[in-house]
């Protein structure tokens, strides 16, 4: 059965890249049927914080990438790397340290003035006797010749040289366990089959080979993910834009569209684009996912986002969208509006919202009780020569008791038919008047969605702006 893990690090929000491979590891157990278990590597206890733990899992959540066992947490899980340790140590696979961290540095720089491998001289490997009075570390003795091959399940067959890996710590002075160590006693510990990562983690992977080995498990297959980069070819970092997976929620992202997005970073399925989540699940396998770095556009995510909008129910938005009203100071807290007659506004405006900042403030005229003229529409559309226009057709709309698009076109018919004018004559008028701008959807449904007493009002204000 397949076993897989995502095991972040709390030393920061869940950003991008982390999210990516999260959603590999889940797509690869939900296509297998397996297990997805999430784990917190939170041993660097500088950097780990209990926010960055809460950040991780409120990503995981809002992406809905649920997981089957965990959160565990290697904090927790001390007394078993312990254990480890001391089976390495009993059967001779690790050995005491000494040496102190100055000195270690003191060495490396010697050798890299040398034009020498900075790596551990070995001189603690055959010491038969402990030192008194120093905490020692202990290191897992690496083999000093051969080959180490590393069959990826993306990447293919990758060749180390053993003579150029270091002795590693495995357990610091002060009783911590490091990082290489313990990924190798979870994964062993939690029977994890596949290990996918970023291919950051690639030269870590002999390494780790080395402990499964001496450790005498199983090695699991390993699918290292390429990285994602910038436009500019450069690893993705904070000033190609937001990295925080939460960042993109609160730029009014839909999770289905960031998680469509991601997978389609560094996977394909033919031309296909858009995804739904069983479709993902079906087809997802690793002979479709590239060698190649990644190309993080934010252009594209914005496009599909705006996709996913138009495809999403308007009762769907409507849920959604309400945050953002109150975001952009469109309602107050606490203010409730009709949902069947914000589903019915969502309608109109959907298709043209990239995200819901914009659908909340495209929505803003149909909440609000006054709208602010654009200057230049004010200008052209708002005069003398729409005046008389305006004054009949809210004459007109007072005694209208089927408020309807369908009523309210026949109010315009009748106007423009008496007159001899084009729609666009009264039409764009009457869209500044009830909007402010010169675009919007059809004005039938604007008026219809504002409501009668909004419209007159909105009328009886144009007519003012016009005559004062």
């Amino acid at each position: 059965m397949v076993r897989v893990r995502f095991a972040p690090s709390p030393t920061g929000h869940l950003h991008i890249g982390g999210v990516r491979t999260a959603l590999f590891n889940w797509l690869y157990a939900k296509h297998n049927k397996g297990t997805f278990i999430l784990r917190i590597e939170d041993t660097d206890r500088t950097r780990s914080t209990e926010e960055y733990i809460d950040a991780i899992i409120e990503g995981m959540k809002w992406l809905d990438l649920d997981w089957d066992e965990g959160p565990y947490r290697q904090t927790d899980r001390f007394d078993v790397y312990r254990r480890y340790t001391e089976k390495l140590l009993n059967e001779g696979k690790a050995y005491y340290c000494y040496c102190l961290p100055e000195e270690l540095e003191q060495r490396r720089q010697e050798a890299l003035v040398q034009g020498k491998s900075p790596k551990y001289d070995g001189r603690c490997r055959n010491l038969q006797d402990p030192i008194p009075g120093k905490n020692p570390a202990v290191r897992f003795r690496m083999p000093q010749e051969g080959e180490t091959a590393v069959n990826d399940l993306i990447k293919g067959k990758t060749v180390f040289d053993n003579a150029c890996l270091d002795d590693l710590i495995i357990m610091r002075s002060d009783g911590t366990p490091t990082y290489n160590f313990t990924v190798v006693v979870d994964d062993v510990d939690m029977n994890i089959t596949h290990v996918i990562r970023g291919d950051d983690h690639l030269n870590n992977t002999p390494k780790q080979i080395h402990i499964y080995n001496a450790l005498g498990y199983e090695v699991p297959l390993f699918a290292h993910l390429p990285m994602i980069l910038g436009a500019d070819k450069t690893r993705l970092s904070k000033r190609h834009g937001a990295v925080s997976v939460m960042a993109y929620k609160e730029m009014g992202y839909l999770p289905d569209a960031l998680v469509n997005y991601l997978v389609r970073l560094g996977w394909s399925y033919g031309d296909q684009e858009i995804f739904t989540r069983d479709e993902l699940i079906q087809y997802f396998s690793f002979d479709k996912v590239g060698k190649s770095a990644a190309v993080f556009n934010p252009e594209k995510l914005l496009w599909l986002n705006s996709q996913y909008i138009i495809n999403s129910s308007a009762e769907e938005l409507a849920e959604m969208v309400v945050p953002f009203l109150i975001k952009e100071k469109v309602i107050s807290e606490g203010q409730t509006l009709d949902k069947e007659w914000l589903s019915k506004a969502i309608d109109t405006q959907k298709e043209r919202s990239r995200t819901l900042i914009e659908l909340a403030n495209s929505l803003r005229y149909y909440i609000s009780e006054d709208v602010e003229y654009n200057e230049k529409a004010k200008i052209k559309f708002l005069n003398e020569k729409s005046l008389p226009y305006l004054i009949e057709l809210k004459d007109s709309l007072v005694s209208i008791s089927d408020f309807s698009a369908l009523e309210i076109e026949k109010v315009f018919t009748s106007i423009i038919e008496k007159h001899g004018i084009k729609l666009g004559n009264l039409a764009q008028p009457v869209r500044v008047a009830m909007t402010g701008k010169t675009e919007s959807p059809g004005i039938f449904e604007v008026i219809e969605i504002a409501g009668k007493e909004k419209t007159l009002k909105r009328l009886e204000k144009a007519i003012k702006t016009i005559t004062n």
